[in-house]
């Protein structure tokens, strides 16, 4: 059973680690903007989203 529980993580970890990826670049591409902008409200949120991305993106790697 624990076999099959490591192959099903390791299956769903596959399938999410692209999707993060792919939200922390759009993440990076928003703080960016934000700041040429000079948006610092816009920064403030989209720093707090990339610190979740990070803690998704490491506990899916592991």
């Amino acid at each position: 059973m624990k076999h099959v529980m490591e192959a099903l993580r390791k299956r769903e970890a596959e399938e999410k680690l692209p999707v993060i990826r792919m939200e922390i670049d759009y993440e990076l591409v928003t703080l960016h903007d934000a700041m040429v902008a000079g948006d610092t409200q816009q920064m403030t949120k989209t720093k707090r989203r990339l610190s979740e991305l990070r803690k998704q993106l490491i506990e899916w790697s592991i």
